[in-house]
């Protein structure tokens, strides 16, 4: 999900400048570092790791359909994932539905799958690192610039759905937000209807 401005790009505009943009943060982050880290080496930990390889590689290919699929909604939206040319509405179509940050799940999925690849101890304290310099810019920086431009709207979302767990079922935008008590705890539900489990963007 992201905060956009008021006029929006051409969706060929939209979709080059994301593409390059994914190309160049992506290759580097989740190719070229850890590459140049030395992560990625082929190392045997266990026997039969073969079996790991191939689950790791569906695993980085999974990751990649929820970043694909978000930046394919930022240029339906007629925008971007690059800050300076987000889209000029929250989007949260999508994946957006299930968590706030589908892309830096999809990522973190990624190297989940890589790390079992190559079967590197380091790619997860790598993907670790990562999330923690992920979350630290939703917390410090997203969040509250989505919460200015878009105000209750953004409230009302971020109420429903999660930043880092997805939900169980897609949040519909405009579905009122429930309060109710369970025990002694209070939780915001993103249904009208008390049932189980209830969840709480990035864009």
């Amino acid at each position: 999900m992201s905060s956009g401005t008021r006029a929006g790009l051409r969706r060929s505009a939209a979709a080059a400048i994301s593409l390059a943009w994914g190309v160049a943060l992506g290759g580097t982050f989740g190719c070229l570092l850890p590459y140049l880290l030395g992560d990625w080496r082929l190392h045997q930990p266990l026997p039969y790791w073969t079996i790991a390889r191939v689950a790791g590689g569906i695993i980085a290919a999974a990751g990649m359909v929820p970043i694909a699929a978000s930046f394919a909604a930022f240029v339906q939206a007629r925008g971007t994932p690059v800050p300076v040319a987000s889209p000029p509405r929250l989007v949260v179509s999508g994946f957006y539905r299930y968590v706030r940050n589908p892309i830096y799940v999809g990522f973190l999925i990624v190297l989940a799958g890589e790390a079992l690849l190559f079967g590197s101890r380091a790619l997860v304290e790598y993907a670790a690192i990562a999330w923690c310099i992920g979350a630290a810019a939703v917390r410090w920086y997203e969040e509250p610039s989505l919460k200015r431009k878009f105000g209750p709207e953004y409230e009302a979302y971020r109420r429903a759905v999660r930043a880092w767990i997805p939900r169980l079922h897609p949040w519909t935008p405009g579905t009122p937000t429930a309060t109710v008590r369970h025990g002694d705890r209070r939780r915001s539900l993103g249904e009208s209807a008390p049932s189980w489990p209830h969840d709480e963007g990035p864009r």
